[in-house]
């Protein structure tokens, strides 16, 4: 490798570490990252028009010929003491940090496409693996400034749709997610099939969804949409640096982990589409209720939102209100937390619906949970909460 340039990006907390390393070796460093696409990657995947097909071709015929692509940039998670040793990195140190790296800690933030005709050079003429390339490293302690950076670097390219790519833009929130969210009990993802069949079980990808509506605070995230329209909106690319939003996202979601475990206690006899506290949060739209109700509560409206300290305060506020509402609950027999939950009021409401199932459904939950969010969790039963649409 060539002597490394450290910055310290002060926004975002990350080191920017330049280089150049052999192609060969860098093909080596990204091949589990390309083959998952990226692993965090903003960049959307490979693309297959006619047209980039052309554009790559041009780059593999250009390489051959001697020329130098722009920089290719990497994303790495490191632990906060290998963290702390970046400003005064070397070679030696790079080069044992890359080696240690893990999938999905490191990640082509910018870069797709030129390695794909990285790899197509290589592999029609082998001696451009031994050229250079110049490399640049973001060293980051968490994704969410990863995740930023992403969002900075690829705004506004080829969009991709978010049920195709969703899981791969959030890959290293994957195991982020499972350490920070211990009270998950499985996580549902490609690597990990599977359904729930239990409270504390749901799919990466619909959490990845309560993070969108959590940060942009609306029930509408329409996974068809190009996620390029969704992170060009200024409120989520607000939410992301701001170094707490993370913690708040995994606070709203250790709450309706744990409001789903307890629900789950109660178990009914009856043959009503309702008749089991678990199947309140079965349905996704009870899960983007909820959270994009405590966003609303914690980060405010959006166009109005509040200060960090605001946010703080009132996130610990709610915490508070929901650590003693789940006291309450855990007092209560299954028979009366059952009654408490009056399913067979949140089954009739549901039942009105005359059409667009989805959107009908969110916005019952959505209401219902800023019911029990102004009542400071202090209701006598969920049924105000479930007939205030």
């Amino acid at each position: 490798m060539a002597q490394l340039s450290v910055l310290k990006d002060q926004r975002s907390d990350c080191f920017s570490v330049m280089t150049e390393m052999p192609i060969g070796q860098y093909i080596d460093l990204v091949r589990v990252a390309h083959e998952s696409q990226g692993a965090l990657s903003g960049q959307r995947s490979v693309l297959g028009t006619a047209t980039a097909r052309r554009i790559r071709d041009r780059m593999v015929s250009d390489l051959a010929q001697g020329a130098v692509l722009p920089p290719v940039v990497i994303g790495v998670v490191l632990k906060a003491k290998d963290f702390e040793k970046v400003p005064g990195m070397d070679e030696a140190f790079l080069t044992d940090l890359l080696e240690r790296a893990e999938q999905p800690d490191l990640s082509i933030i910018d870069g797709m496409q030129r390695t794909v005709a990285l790899q197509a050079a290589v592999e029609s003429q082998p001696d451009v693996a031994s050229r250079g390339i110049r490399v640049e490293f973001w060293f980051s302690k968490d994704v969410r400034a990863l995740v930023y950076r992403m969002l900075v670097l690829n705004t506004g390219q080829v969009p991709w749709t978010l049920d195709r790519q969703i899981s791969v833009v959030f890959a290293s929130m994957l195991k982020e997610l499972q350490a920070r969210v211990p009270e998950i009990e499985k996580l549902i993802s490609p690597d990990a099939p599977g359904r729930r069949v239990q409270a504390a079980q749901y799919r990466f990808d619909s959490i990845v969804e309560m993070y969108l509506a959590f940060s942009l605070r609306k029930t509408a995230v329409d996974t068809k949409e190009q996620v390029s329209d969704e992170f060009s909106r200024l409120d989520f690319v607000e939410n992301v640096d701001d170094e707490h939003f993370q913690d708040q996202f995994y606070e709203a979601l250790s709450m309706l982990v744990n409001l789903d475990k307890s629900f789950a206690r109660a178990v009914g006899s009856g043959q009503e589409s309702l008749s089991q506290g678990r199947q309140i949060f079965d349905r996704q739209p009870a899960r983007i209720g909820y959270v994009v109700a405590l966003g609303l509560r914690a980060i405010g409206r959006p166009g109005q939102s509040k200060d960090a300290e605001e946010r703080e305060a009132e996130m610990h506020r709610v915490a508070d209100q929901h650590k003693a509402f789940l006291e309450r609950l855990a007092s209560m027999s299954p028979s009366d937390l059952l009654e408490f939950l009056r399913l067979d009021v949140l089954s009739e409401v549901l039942d009105r619906r005359s059409g667009q199932v989805g959107r009908y459904e969110r916005s019952v939950f959505l209401e219902a949970f800023k019911v029990l969010l102004e009542a400071g969790f202090d209701v006598k039963s969920m049924e105000p909460c479930w007939r205030a649409n």
